[in-house]
């Protein structure tokens, strides 16, 4: 269903005398857009000067990737599609990596960028990109997001952004690009036009076909070895509610990749875990020996499948599969299907839950939940057992630790990458309120600061913790002044190892040394800024951790401030486990798979 939308804001001229940019912020009320982020330039102060005057507030960021992240994260906690707004040829360049990483993700994101004059295309403006086409900085975003339009008409753009936000929030979220010349931006709307484009008030997805939700619940019933498996597109109450009805009258086990983290809860008795490189041994063995696999909203990514190995995680064929998406082009995209459904998650699973104790009977697999149990119980315990260690610097497991012992069970864990999302998603037992947001597709670095801030944002009474490393921090130091001038409450804990730690270890495991991959003073002394300073000095909370036991403590102090605050925490640089596989190890040691 299309979210419903509240009335614009009232304007003093009618619409037909209203500039580009008036209109523009008046669709935006329309469209219930309640924050717009981004970063001005002088191609876009006319929509600044617009936004002045509306009920939508405009969040300031001091670098348009962090700009880009922040609409990213609000958008994937408040369920409304993030917007943004950027500058020609140099703003809208740095915010690529943020709506890539968006779009990879399937969030809903309408990325709108300022562009040269219309009528000075080709002369080389002032920041125009142009070297092989006049006016061509869409083609920058093209390949990563679901459409981009150039604006060449004031009156297109109330069209075009219509589009934009129906294109962006239906059939597989994604990102897409508004690209408007400045002066449309200031021209008035022609004298015919005389209403803003409404949303569709109602959208259905793709439905099931006849019978083909009969067709999943008579092969899962009848399978000896059945697996349901959850991605990132399973995200609604009434599917995962649907979801466990079928798992549970069936007996069935549940895998998760990367991004169905938290999905189902942690403490499910059918709950294997995690595939593929981070997954635990017992979740792959599984996984590769299952006769059935049930996929639901999941692309079947390279770590999440040991790159596609079938001696790892899967092994399809002799395994059937049954894969759901809206998108038909990851039907089939990583292993060949034996019912490919192009469908909405929650519809499909909704149907099936609701066939399945017409099918069959209830089944009872009370040995392999026992597995589930010994193997998950196994996991607990060794973070447990790893994060006791009062060792300073801090153990990686002691700081999840702490934080799972501190933390509202609520609270809203953002992760940057390196050990703070693999040794999450792998071994940190989320609470059943809790949520897990990192990023998937693209595995950014430095999407945790500032998607922070977006998510504090969309949920304001939530504690929202950002664990990252030194590395992911110090590419995103402008999210502290961000946080503070707008009053968003985040906590960054910084896993601070000194290193891009996940690489550096890489790089050692294959080459014997980590070089390049580590921080250190000139004489080679391993070397950090001081992150705590950074963050009193703009205006937040700093902590500097000294010692094992002060980490929960200024946890605590933090979470009770409800202020903008840093905790600097030394740790040791350990690698995640790696039950899996993952090819790139191959290729560094001259093992190729062509």
């Amino acid at each position: 269903m299309t979210p419903s939308f509240a009335s614009p804001a009232s304007h003093d001229k009618p619409v037909n005398q209203l500039t580009g940019a008036e209109v523009l912020v008046a669709q935006l009320e329309l469209y219930g857009v309640e924050y717009v982020f981004g970063l001005c330039g002088h191609t876009n102060i006319a929509v600044l000067d617009a936004l002045s005057r509306s009920s939508i507030k405009f969040i300031i960021n001091r670098h348009e990737q962090a700009a880009a992240h922040a609409a990213d994260g609000y958008a994937r906690a408040s369920g409304k599609p993030g917007v943004l707004l950027s500058h020609v040829g140099p703003g809208m360049i740095n915010a690529a990596t943020g709506v890539y990483t968006a779009a990879l993700d399937s969030v809903p994101l309408i990325a709108i960028a300022g562009d040269v004059p219309s009528y000075y295309q080709g002369r080389h403006p002032h920041q125009e990109i142009n070297i092989h086409n006049n006016a061509s900085q869409a083609d920058i975003y093209r390949p990563f997001v679901k459409r981009a339009w150039n604006v060449q008409r004031v009156d297109d753009l109330p069209r075009f952004t219509e589009r934009a936000f129906w294109t962006a929030t239906t059939g597989r979220p994604g990102a897409v690009l508004l690209n408007v010349p400045m002066d449309l931006f200031s021209r008035k709307i022609s004298d015919s036009f005389s209403q803003i484009p409404p949303l569709p008030t109602e959208s259905h997805p793709a439905g099931l076909g006849a019978g083909i939700a009969e067709q999943i619940a008579a092969m899962l019933s009848s399978a000896e070895r059945p697996l349901i498996y959850v991605g990132g597109g399973v995200r609604t109450a009434a599917g995962l509610d649907s979801l466990l009805k079928i798992a549970e009258h069936l007996d069935i086990p549940i895998a998760h990749s990367l991004m169905g983290k938290g999905a189902v809860p942690d403490d499910h008795p059918l709950l294997l875990g995690m595939t593929g490189f981070w997954g635990l041994e017992l979740t792959n063995d599984y996984c590769r020996n299952a006769d059935l696999v049930f996929a639901i909203g999941t692309r079947f990514a390279e770590t999440d499948s040991s790159s596609w190995m079938p001696e790892y995680t899967w092994k399809m064929p002799p395994t059937k599969l049954i894969q759901v998406d809206l998108d038909p082009d990851e039907i089939g995209r990583n292993y060949p299907v034996s019912l490919g459904v192009v469908a909405d998650a929650t519809e499909t699973l909704v149907a099936v839950a609701g066939l399945i104790a017409n099918v069959s009977d209830p089944k009872s697999r009370t040995q392999l939940r026992d597995q589930i149990k010994h193997s998950r119980e196994a996991l607990w315990q060794g973070t447990r057992e790893r994060g006791s260690s009062d060792n300073f610097p801090l153990r990686p497991e002691r700081i999840l630790k702490d934080l799972l012992e501190t933390l509202p069970s609520d609270a809203i864990l953002v992760t940057d990458v390196g050990w703070n999302k693999n040794g999450v998603a792998q071994c940190y037992k989320l609470p059943t309120q809790g949520r897990f947001i990192t990023p998937g597709g693209a595995s950014t670095m430095g999407f945790g600061p500032a998607a922070a801030i977006g998510v504090q944002i969309a949920q304001p009474g939530k504690v929202v913790i950002a664990l990252i490393g030194d590395g992911g921090m110090s590419a995103q130091l402008p999210s502290v002044p961000t946080a503070v001038e707008h009053g968003v409450p985040v906590i960054w804990v910084v896993m601070n190892n000194r290193a891009h730690g996940t690489i550096a270890d890489l790089e050692h495991s294959n080459y014997g040394h980590s070089f390049g991959t580590t921080f250190t003073d000139p004489e080679g002394t391993p070397y950090s800024p001081d992150f705590a300073a950074y963050a009193r000095s703009c205006g937040a909370d700093g902590y500097s951790i000294s010692s094992p036991d002060e980490f929960k403590i200024a946890l605590s102090k933090a979470i009770a401030g409800r202020r903008p605050a840093l905790l600097d925490v030394p740790m040791v640089n350990e690698p995640v486990p790696t039950p899996g596989h993952w090819n790139i190890n191959d290729i560094y040691q001259g093992r190729f798979f062509d």
